[in-house]
């Protein structure tokens, strides 16, 4: 198995401060819109960005609610591993909201697309983006792009994109990982 580093601690920084500004500009004072980190990995950097957008850009109204996709998922009876779900905590309506769906990497575009089947559950949102820290923009298997981007990254399909948060795995970085 061979790494190879595409995100280091700076990079990484430097990136969800850009994210957080261009959410910013966008979203304004976000009083319409909510943060949507899709379990498990999304979440991660669904706070990092929350953290920014609170600490650094004073956004008082910026809310962030976690999605748990693992019943929703179009693979979820196809293997023989009992699968859990996750904490899932939608405590605010999304009718007419402006919802930032949030994961750590756009792979085959499969989570999103139970992501979008996951938030009808709760209400018909005016508006969804995507926000992605990494997107395999070769791998697609569905027509779904992200609306903000931290990096593109070229990976044949053994390959791996690893996001690594201090938080779980005692640093910040992104990896690509040949398995």
């Amino acid at each position: 198995m061979s790494q190879k580093l595409l995100l280091s601690t700076e990079d990484l920084h430097i990136i969800l401060f850009r994210l957080a500004c261009q959410l910013k500009e966008t979203h304004g004072d976000f009083a319409q819109t909510l943060l949507v980190g899709l379990q498990p990995r999304g979440v991660r950097l669904a706070e990092r960005l929350l953290h920014i957008l609170r600490h650094e850009y004073k956004v008082a109204n910026a809310q962030l609610c976690k999605l748990d996709i693992t019943f929703f998922r179009d693979d979820f009876r196809r293997g023989d591993k009992v699968l859990s779900a996750n904490d899932n905590s939608m405590e605010v309506g999304v009718e007419g909201k402006r919802i930032v769906l949030i994961d750590d990497v756009l792979f085959t575009g499969r989570s999103i697309r139970a992501a979008l089947t996951a938030i009808d559950s709760y209400g018909r949102p005016k508006e969804i983006q995507l926000l992605t820290l990494i997107d395999r923009r070769f791998s697609r298997h569905l027509p779904i792009q992200p609306d903000y981007c931290g990096r593109q990254v070229d990976a044949i399909q053994n390959e791996h994109v690893i996001v690594c948060w201090q938080e779980e795995d005692n640093e910040d970085a992104v990896y690509l990982v040949n398995k």
